[in-house]
């Protein structure tokens, strides 16, 4: 079996990627670049993380009856981290079919990898496909190569009009969170009708060799959507070692929750993560209950 080639010398060997490596990148004020160049700004999350949102609001996607909103199943992001004067960026863009191969091509030839290319969930009209990408290198060069590639989707951009307005009441979690939030064994946030969780795993994620922070996906993520009268769609997915795959499966399935994805999300990442995807639509509160006993099997940080 061919031993793997290490990161460094793969991103060496793209002439692309030598584009994307000028030394810019000392600033705080740096991550305005990068919004700019990206096309779309974001946020600085901790451990310095600049997140970028990229939900497919464009889509109108349903499941079983439900209709899927935008934060709950169809929310793309890139993040981006520091490397001394370099950055690396790591993200999951939501594509439809049609949009894979061109966006794939137009980054590939940017110098950008594709880590990973699958389904989250079963039986979504129109279907989607979700897109893992990494870069290294100057963290302007690398937003504009991704800006070139998602300019091939109808993903939506630019800062005029994307954030979210300011409507005369939020929107309503109408079960009870309190009680989730028992069953769960942490508690949730309410965003925008959607109520997620983020879960840390107990020890960090590196990827070649350096740590990769929750906001960059290291974290397990489960969203609830009200789907009246007390129940919820729940879907996300779990950050899993090889020994918890299976204990977390039986667990789910024991619960009426249904497994719609395993699979990879990085290449050279330690320790080896594998990210299960699920869906149910039943009660919030027993859905929780079934979800907190598949986090007994997962070495997950101890909530505060």
């Amino acid at each position: 079996m061919r031993k793997p080639i290490p990161l460094a010398i793969r991103l060496a060997a793209l002439g692309a990627a030598a584009l994307l490596t000028t030394p810019s990148f000392a600033a705080e004020s740096d991550w305005s670049d990068v919004g700019k160049a990206l096309g779309k700004s974001g946020t600085e999350m901790p451990g310095g993380v600049y997140r970028v949102g990229l939900p497919r609001s464009d889509l109108k996607v349903s499941l079983d009856g439900v209709a899927i909103k935008p934060g709950f199943a169809l929310g793309g992001w890139l993040a981006f981290q520091r490397m001394g004067n370099q950055a690396m960026v790591m993200g999951d863009v939501v594509l439809t079919q049609d949009e894979v191969n061109p966006v794939m091509k137009k980054l590939e030839e940017s110098g950008i990898e594709i880590t990973a290319l699958h389904n989250h969930l079963l039986r979504a009209e129109p279907m989607t496909l979700f897109m893992h990408v990494l870069g290294h290198g100057d963290p302007v060069k690398l937003a504009t190569a991704l800006h070139a590639g998602l300019a091939l989707s109808k993903t939506p951009m630019g800062d005029a009009g994307s954030a979210p307005a300011q409507p005369s009441a939020a929107p309503q979690i109408d079960f009870d969170t309190a009680a989730v939030d028992k069953a769960m064994g942490y508690k949730g946030k309410a965003n925008n009708g959607i109520y997620q969780f983020s879960i840390p795993r107990a020890e960090p994620t590196t990827e070649a060799g350096m740590d990769v922070p929750e906001a960059m996906g290291s974290a397990i993520g489960i969203n609830f959507q009200p789907t009246g009268g007390g129940k919820a769609a729940i879907t996300g997915d779990f950050l899993l070692s090889s020994k918890e795959v299976n204990p977390v499966i039986r667990a789910m399935q024991a619960n009426g929750i249904e497994i719609t994805a395993l699979h990879s999300h990085m290449l050279d990442e330690q320790p080896r993560a594998f990210f299960m995807h699920f869906w149910a639509n039943d009660d919030a509160q027993k859905l929780a209950k079934g979800l907190g006993v598949a986090l007994d099997n997962v070495h997950v940080a101890q909530a505060h």
